[in-house]
């Protein structure tokens, strides 16, 4: 009986020490970081992108932090979605290669480059969150035809227009209005899960 209740106690104190460390952040690569004043309270935020090195597919994590009064910085969003891994097919396929981030009017920007282009995100904090608020690609086909997307996700309109680069003639040119409501969220995002952005 005694070594019942002794066995007992070991074994219902093992998920104790399991539970004691905290997983390990392998995040540890600073890849790009900005700073800003996202929330307009008059406070520096900033937003930080880090890889997982030692991961397969070398992972992206994009976290944003608010100024606080006292000085220190609250974590308000933290994503491993929003930007595709280095390796997302193995790592005799690069993804699409992750350039870095910027601001502009305190809009964060998530940019990218194709094999024969780029695109990017734009994110404002409004509303509560960071919502898509633009999306822009430009890539070319390798044999003389650039295609530019400009989605303002604000106002609805998309713009496509494609040319040859060889002869600057403009192949096609649309304008619709494509309304999304409500605008993606940042910590909901991962690009290209539709065709429009």
């Amino acid at each position: 009986m005694k070594l019942n209740l002794l066995i007992l106690a070991l074994c219902s104190s093992i998920p104790l020490f399991a539970q004691k460390g905290s997983p390990k952040d392998y995040f540890t690569t600073e890849i790009s970081k900005v700073k800003a004043d996202f929330n307009k309270d008059g406070l520096p935020d900033y937003a930080i992108v880090q890889q997982n090195q030692k991961g397969k597919q070398a992972p992206y994590r994009l976290q944003i932090f608010f100024g606080q009064a006292d000085g220190s910085n609250k974590l308000v969003l933290s994503s491993t979605k929003a930007i595709e891994a280095q390796y997302a097919e193995g790592k005799e396929n690069s993804g699409n290669g992750f350039l870095g981030l910027s601001v502009k009017n305190n809009v964060l920007s998530i940019d990218n480059e194709l094999t024969r282009g780029h695109f990017e995100h734009k994110f404002r904090f409004q509303n509560g969150n960071f919502e898509l608020i633009g999306f822009t690609e430009v890539s070319s086909d390798g044999h003389g035809q650039m295609e530019t997307i400009d989605f303002n996700l604000s106002t609805g309109l998309r713009n496509e227009l494609v040319e040859n680069y060889e002869t600057d003639k403009t192949i096609s040119k649309t304008q619709k209005k494509v309304l999304i409501r409500p605008l993606p969220k940042l910590q909901d995002f991962r690009p290209f899960t539709t065709e429009l952005y």
